[in-house]
């Protein structure tokens, strides 16, 4: 078997949704042993609340996010199943929740708490607006981060109505954030035996993807948009759509124009420079949109490519995981089949040539590893006595 580069780390996981399952999933996928704390019969929220499941297995979201993990679900309020899970934590090194502040205190799992019984416990929090501050006790979502950070107001085209961005950019990105900053803390703990509390928010996370617009902002007071430049945008052909970026090129305009097979427009003074074509978007925009609309995308691709402007086809997400290019980059993992078919999942996108991810375990049903988790405890036990 393959040797993965968390081998032998051990993992307690009381989160749910999405910013820390995956983290975690990331954390199992590359060898960590990953228990998955759940509530008994609720499990993790994910696993009902975004449609049914008629085959009673796991949802596709739940699925999405919990492979190589094994789940345990426990009583919180009973006082053995603290007792069992303290005894996990007193063993392990990284424990990793995305409650709000102060539910894993009341639960008597705070840092405070649990360095106390394991000083090299690293300890992972997630949080939608951060540990501290006036936000901290505000329910977080990928929604609300998106509209606080100003991610949600800013927009390549400010005629279109303010929208909510479909993919949860907060939660991905927080959720990676967090993976980073427990493999800095295992790497810290490797060098100098301590442990230590690890925090991200899904509100941090959005404002640091916005660290050019920000800078640009507080140094300069002007606004930064790689979306609104003047000759980039996404126009419609005979048959579907492309996005073309005009930019990082002496004089992107002139070879636009050359690819629609237009005169050069960059030779008029209206259109003469980045400025004037930033104060004539409009109207070079309606002359591209008239063009395109004559031939369809892949003539016009050919043609873009051809003078080396940045341009790619519009599609569907069904239309990219079928894409010859997700398939060589391993991003579609087989993890098993159910009564309705196969299970296939989004796999890492991270290659490592000596590490490949696999599912060593399928998504787990609730409490599926209640019997080998808790054995394995009172085995411990036994052996400490």
């Amino acid at each position: 078997m393959t040797s993965l580069p968390l081998d032998g780390v051990r993992v307690i996981d009381f989160t749910q949704v999405m910013l820390g399952p995956c983290c975690t999933q990331m954390l199992a996928d590359y060898g960590a042993d990953v228990i998955k704390i759940e509530k008994t019969r609720i499990g993790d929220l994910s696993r009902w609340s975004v449609g049914s499941d008629p085959d009673g297995l796991n949802n596709p979201v739940f699925t999405s996010l919990n492979r190589n993990k094994r789940s345990l679900a426990l009583d919180l309020k009973d006082k053995d199943a603290c007792s069992a899970v303290r005894e996990l934590l007193r063993n392990a090194d990284v424990v990793v929740n995305n409650f709000r502040p102060g539910v894993m205190e009341r639960m008597g799992f705070g840092y405070e708490d649990l360095k106390k019984i394991n000083p090299r416990i690293i300890y992972a929090v997630g949080t939608g607006f951060g540990v501290e501050g006036p936000y901290r006790h505000k329910g977080g979502q990928d929604t609300l981060a998106q509209a606080m950070t100003g991610v949600m107001q800013r927009k390549s085209d400010y005629t279109h109505p303010t929208a909510i961005y479909s993919t949860t950019i907060a939660d991905y990105s927080a959720g990676m954030h967090l993976v980073q900053g427990i493999l800095l803390a295992l790497l810290h703990r490797q060098k100098t035996g301590e442990g230590q509390e690890v925090a991200v928010s899904l509100y941090s996370s959005l404002i640091a993807a916005q660290m050019q617009e920000g800078t640009m902002h507080m140094m300069r007071g002007k606004e930064l948009n790689w979306s609104s430049f003047p000759l980039s945008g996404v126009f419609d052909t005979s048959d579907g759509a492309l996005v073309m970026v005009g930019a990082f090129k002496a004089n992107p305009l002139r070879d636009i124009c050359t690819a629609l097979e237009i005169e050069d427009l960059s030779a008029k003074a209206e259109h003469a420079d980045f400025d004037a074509q930033a104060a004539t978007r409009p109207q070079l925009h309606e002359v591209f949109r008239s063009r395109y609309l004559t031939n369809t995308t892949a003539y016009w691709l050919g043609r873009l490519e051809g003078v080396d402007i940045l341009c790619a086809p519009v599609r569907s997400l069904p239309e990219a995981l079928e894409d010859e290019q997700t398939i060589i980059n391993n991003l579609i993992l087989d993890a098993g089949e159910t009564p309705a078919g196969p299970v296939r999942v989004i796999g890492s996108p991270i290659e490592m040539s000596k590490a490949p991810v696999s599912v060593r375990l399928k998504p787990p049903t609730l409490g599926q590893h209640n019997e080998e988790i808790l054995r394995s405890i009172d085995e411990l036990q036994g052996d400490a006595a």
